[in-house]
């Protein structure tokens, strides 16, 4: 998939995954995927490790340190469904850690189960909103920190000590029951990520960060609404 499509893959997609719905998905059982995929998602951390050598994962052949032995999880809550998703952390990162609200710089490469490609920012880093992309990465990225900016003496730059780990992500964290170019329904997916940078938003520019405006402080920035006009504090300049 050419990088020219991350639009379209992460952020439309996600429009379409919120909005589109008829008479086919009625009796879809979001539930019952849900702990199809965290199966199939163990199955595939106790049978593949991280070769050290060239970042890649490959299927234990030789009695290597399997990667759920490495992974850390964290449970999520999505329209009243349990997901586990699972992270490998390489590389902390040294700087801030966005929350889900954030702006981030970054360069991944994401890939199914049965190791097929299906997106890379290859060698580009690209900035966009943890509010436009997959729960998957609204969730995923905040375990990580940015990196050390440096800056050459030709004004060109590059980043030190930055975030990177793999995301193992539950298809009702991504794209659901909906098929996408090269990704079919119900897909878990698996990102390589590198966090190089971190922007803390403020979506209304009303001078409070988008970070700050989680007032009941649960995480979730679309439930805090002071002034019970429907519109959640962080894009709600006069709450």
């Amino acid at each position: 998939m050419k990088i020219k499509n991350i639009i379209s893959l992460l952020i439309i997609g996600l429009v379409i995954f919120s909005c589109k719905k008829d008479d086919d998905t009625v009796d879809f059982d979001a539930a019952a995927q849900a702990i199809e995929d965290d199966n199939k998602l163990i199955e595939y951390l106790q049978s593949h490790y991280l070769n050290e050598e060239d970042g890649g994962i490959w299927t234990i052949t030789n009695g290597e340190t399997p990667l759920m032995g490495q992974v850390s999880y964290e449970d999520v809550v999505k329209d009243e469904i349990e997901y586990k998703l699972y992270y490998l952390t390489q590389q902390e990162g040294e700087s801030i850690s966005p929350t889900k609200v954030d702006s981030v710089l970054s360069k991944y490469t994401g890939m199914l189960l049965d190791s097929t490609v299906f997106d890379t920012s290859s060698s580009s880093l690209i900035w966009f909103s943890l509010t436009d992309v997959i729960a998957g990465w609204s969730y995923g990225f905040p375990n990580f920190k940015g990196g050390t900016k440096i800056v050459n003496s030709d004004e060109s730059f590059n980043y030190e000590n930055y975030g990177k780990g793999i995301l193992f992500i539950p298809s009702g964290l991504a794209y659901g029951n909906l098929n996408q170019q090269s990704i079919s329904a119900n897909s878990p997916l698996i990102f390589h990520i590198e966090l190089h940078d971190v922007n803390y938003s403020d979506h209304d520019n009303d001078g409070i960060l988008s970070k700050d405006e989680d007032t009941n402080g649960d995480g979730d920035f679309t439930n805090d609404d002071t002034d019970g006009d429907g519109i959640p504090n962080y894009l709600d300049s006069d709450n």
